[in-house]
């Protein structure tokens, strides 16, 4: 390909919507346009991306026993109320009327459709197990986009269902795309962690994600320093423990005091001269409609993944101001004492408030709050449950090891279905002595535009991108200095066509463009390998490979460049 033919409208100044590393460069190099909130054009360089990670990924779910098909992005409503979705699926999904006035919506994932699909035509045990896949675009309505491809509106997506007899066979699927997971990403040449998660939306009762690490990652995830133990924080248990701070108390007993104005832990604390782990933070949060109180210690934060998984709610949400005077709770002062007496309000207790011996409480009272409450004694729980995020240092669940933190971008994620859908869907099969059972289903994720992200956020210098060789746009560009000097052209033409002919795929920048222009669009859209014809060419018919990664430079005859930079890629 020839740079002077070839789109790529490269930007010298960062754009003020980039916010992180990856959307900076995706627009400077040319290689995506917004054309609105999470919505993005991929241009030539950037698509050429994208496409080296769909081939990656094909013939990785091929070879596991994948097989591709293309299921339609406009879905009639009717298959998610049969499922249940549409209702609870949430302000996430695009919704629309045909001219009929028939709903539709358009695909933010494709359980519904599929499970349709395999319903209508797999009736015999013969005819499983069965992995079916697609890529196309997903569309999510995200409250808030950001950050180019990674958090859009509009997304390329891997997308594959297992369909199994038995729990047997859909472990065994769930155990092929684990492994053919690893193989995809290895070969994108990211780094990242597999870890436990939860099941969100998707549903299932087993799920992994595989996040690549980096610190502008959206996902905060935990791992043990002994053993192989790694968790998304939404779902990671935690160990509890008893305050460990015994300064400042100078409480015992239950008593009622006068904090003017105070609300905050913070400011709580500080007036009362005690530290947040002696208090007690009381969340009114309503669960399907039912009002709770939510205790935890005032240096903790609330898991609401965690507190939604244990009460099995659909919608969880914190209270809003008509439910704290609907029932007599003062905001900003709650607290647990007499709720359950006045309004039979549950109370659920994280696991760490029965081990307090005295706390703060608020008083559901204007400016008051209780010192030395117990909760063992004056606490009236109802469920002591783990609801709380794990943090930096507390022990491994699993062995004595310590848990670390990391960031990082979730690319993929896998989930054990079981029969949420074929249950709901009534998708069975008849087995070897005739009895209809339900098929056992897995799904199977990967974000492709995120994966391009992703690589861009681990692989990138103040230059410009550092394109792992597998998915760069091209392997080499050749720099002819001036393309006025016909000896250096036709020098780098004969290069050109030499890895042409090797099946290398290379740029030649053959624009009427200051070398110095080119170099710095050579690094900024991350072209593994550098080719310079320059003035050694003409004299001493040699030239100058350059790699991106390395920086290192090297002076290779004329006639040798052609096997030089296929070796250089073949490693």
């Amino acid at each position: 390909m020839r740079a002077s033919e070839y789109f790529t409208p490269t930007l010298r100044e960062i754009p003020s919507e980039a916010e992180i590393p990856s959307h900076q460069l995706l627009l400077k190099a040319g290689m995506v346009r917004k054309a609105a909130a999470g919505i993005y054009t991929y241009l030539p360089m950037g698509y050429r991306v994208i496409e080296k990670i769909m081939k990656i990924i094909r013939e990785e779910m091929n070879k596991a026993g994948g097989q591709e098909l293309l299921l339609p992005i406009l879905q009639p409503a009717g298959i998610w109320k049969e499922s249940g979705r549409w209702d609870v699926y949430g302000e996430e999904m695009f919704r629309l009327k045909d001219r009929h006035g028939r709903d539709f919506c358009l695909g933010p994932t494709h359980e519904e459709i599929i499970t349709i699909l395999v319903r209508t035509e797999v009736s015999s045990y013969k005819q499983l197990p069965l992995l079916l896949y697609q890529i196309q675009n997903k569309y999510r309505d995200e409250k808030r986009p950001r950050f180019g491809p990674i958090r859009g509106r509009e997304f390329i997506m891997k997308d594959l269902y297992s369909f199994d007899r038995d729990e047997a066979g859909m472990k065994r699927s769930y155990e092929k795309m684990y492994q053919a997971y690893i193989n995809v990403f290895n070969r994108c040449g990211l780094k990242y962690k597999i870890v436990e998660a939860d099941t969100g939306a998707i549903g299932g009762n087993k799920s992994h994600e595989f996040i690549a690490l980096a610190d502008t990652g959206e996902a905060e995830i935990v791992y043990c320093d002994k053993c192989d133990y790694a968790a998304n924080v939404e779902i990671a248990p935690c160990k509890p423990s008893p305050p460990k701070a015994v300064k400042n108390v100078s409480f015992n007993n239950k008593e009622l005091v006068h904090t003017p104005g105070l609300q905050s832990i913070e400011e709580v604390s500080q007036y009362l001269k005690i530290d947040p782990e002696y208090m007690i933070k009381s969340l009114i949060y309503e669960a399907d409609g039912e009002i709770i109180c939510v205790l935890i210690r005032g240096d903790r934060q609330i898991n609401e993944i965690k507190l939604k998984n244990k009460l099995g709610c659909s919608n969880l949400y914190l209270a809003e101001e008509n439910d704290f005077s609907k029932y007599n709770i003062v905001k900003g002062y709650v607290g647990p004492l007499g709720l359950k007496d006045k309004n039979n309000i549950k109370i659920i207790a994280d696991l760490e408030i029965p081990l307090m011996d005295y706390a703060v409480v608020g008083a559901n009272r204007k400016d008051y709050h209780y010192v030395g409450v117990n909760p063992q004694r004056d606490i009236d729980i109802d469920e002591i449950l783990d609801i709380r995020f794990v943090e930096e240092g507390e022990p491994c669940p699993n062995c004595s090891g310590t848990l670390h933190k990391t960031r990082g971008i979730e690319v993929g994620q896998i989930f054990q279905l079981g029969d949420k859908y074929s249950d709901a869907l009534n998708a069975v099969f008849t087995d070897e002595n005739g009895k209809a059972q339900k098929i056992l289903m897995g799904c199977y994720g990967i974000g492709v535009s995120r994966t391009m992200a992703a690589a861009i956020e681990q692989n990138h210098d103040k230059d410009g991108i550092i394109w792992p060789i597998s998915i760069a746009p091209f392997h080499v560009v050749i720099i002819p200095v001036s393309e006025k000097d016909e000896k250096m052209m036709n020098a780098a033409e004969k290069i050109y066509k030499d890895l042409n002919s090797l099946g290398i795929e290379v740029m030649l920048d053959d624009r009427d463009e200051r070398a110095g222009v080119k170099f710095k669009d050579a690094d900024l859209i991350g072209y593994p390998y550098r080719i310079t014809v320059g003035k050694k060419t003409i004299s001493d018919n040699t030239v100058d490979v350059k790699s991106r990664l390395s920086g290192e430079e090297v002076t290779v005859k004329l006639n040798e460049v052609g096997s030089y930079i296929k070796s250089l890629i073949s490693e």
